[in-house]
Parts: C-alpha cells; sequence; structure tokens
C-alpha cells in the first residue's frame, strides 16, 4: 500500500503543478531562454560526468515560470538526443510510452515532449510498466504467446492519455534543438579548456 506523501513532497507536487499551469501558458518562441540539462553529467549518448548544466539568454524579465519551462526543453531535448542516436542506428522509433510521477502530473511536460520529439506519446495505465512488459516477453519465450504482440494485447492494460505533436511547435523546437546542441558544444568546450594543464604556467616553473 502505498503511503501518503509526506509534506515536502507534497509541496514539491505543488510547485511543480503550479510552475507547469503557468509555463504551459507562456508563448513558444525561438528566442527565449534556454537550458542545458547536464547539472549532473550528461547522460546517454555520449556519457560524460565532468560537463556541466547552464541557463543562457537570460534577462530581468526571466522568472521561475519561464527557467522551468527551459528546463522541461532542455529535459525533453536531451531524450530527443537518445532517439536521434537509436535513428542512426537503424533502429526505428514510432512512438514513446511515458510511466511513473511526472507522466501523469505534467501534462505541460508530456505536450512538451511529444512537440520536440515530433512523435505521439502515450501514458501507460500500469504504474509497474517494465515488469508487465518483463511478464509479455517470459510469456511468450515461454510459449504462452506466439509473437510479444500478442502478450500486449492479451496483458496490457491500456493507456491513460496521449499526446500528440503540435505541428507549429515542433518547427519551432526544431530550431531551438540546434541552439541546445550548439550551447551543448560551447559548454563542453569551455569546460575541455579548464581543464586542461597550464603548459605555460608548468613550463615556467620548471624554468
Amino acid at each position: 500500500m502505498r503511503q501518503p506523501s509526506s509534506g515536502i513532497e507534497g509541496t514539491t507536487d505543488k510547485i511543480i503543478s503550479e510552475l507547469s499551469r503557468q509555463a504551459a501558458q507562456l508563448a513558444v518562441n525561438e528566442n527565449s531562454e534556454l537550458a542545458m540539462d547536464w547539472l549532473n553529467g550528461r547522460r546517454t549518448p555520449d556519457a560524460n560526468q565532468s560537463v556541466k548544466g547552464g541557463f543562457s539568454g537570460l534577462t530581468l524579465g526571466t522568472d521561475a515560470p519561464r527557467m522551468f519551462r527551459a528546463l522541461v526543453e532542455a529535459t525533453c531535448f536531451g531524450a530527443k538526443k537518445i532517439i536521434d542516436r537509436f535513428t542512426d542506428e537503424g533502429i526505428q522509433i514510432k512512438g514513446l510510452i511515458g510511466l511513473g510521477g511526472v507522466a501523469r502530473k505534467s501534462p505541460f511536460i508530456m505536450q512538451t515532449m511529444a512537440n520536440v520529439i515530433n512523435k505521439p506519446l502515450r501514458i501507460h495505465k500500469s504504474e509497474q510498466t517494465c515488469a508487465a512488459g518483463a511478464a509479455m516477453f517470459a510469456a511468450t519465450a515461454a510459449g504462452v504467446y506466439s509473437k510479444v504482440e500478442d502478450a500486449m494485447v492479451a496483458m496490457g492494460r491500456g493507456f491513460d492519455a496521449e499526446y500528440f505533436p503540435d505541428a507549429q511547435k515542433t518547427a519551432i523546437y526544431a530550431k531551438r534543438y540546434s541552439q541546445y546542441s550548439d550551447l551543448g558544444n560551447f559548454i563542453e568546450q569551455q569546460i575541455a579548456m579548464q581543464n586542461q594543464p597550464n603548459i605555460t604556467s608548468h613550463a615556467l616553473t620548471e624554468y
């Protein structure tokens, strides 16, 4: 049985909900604040724990909803990087399935994800989607079903919601995705330069 959320968790949920509500009201444009989601290093593809996160395009008018939106977009851009790598390796991605807390709590984040990846996104009803998927493959391997698709039909619980890309916003996000890539390259180059040994100082010390 799931325990009730603590005071901190409940407050966090309210903050995310309110930030999502306000961020959803902001117009999407090419020149709004941009974030880099490497706050704990870079995940796949090309994992690198030495890189750092950052913001660009901040002004005195940048408030919490705008920064939140930039972080949401950056998270979605990071997911698109992973999808692009699969595509480059010849693996076709037709859509995504969302699960867990954020997928259920923030339609704004899920719609942004659909817009960024330009693919449909469905939210699974089950809270144990990974375990259910493993059971489907196990049932197929055991011969209960002839193929995984049959197991999915028989054992799946369906979806709570489905999000489709907004054609107008996907065009803007395609440009912002390019900006995100450029920002990432810049940050990575700057960190690489900082980590290089100071050859001049070293030579003078030896001299």
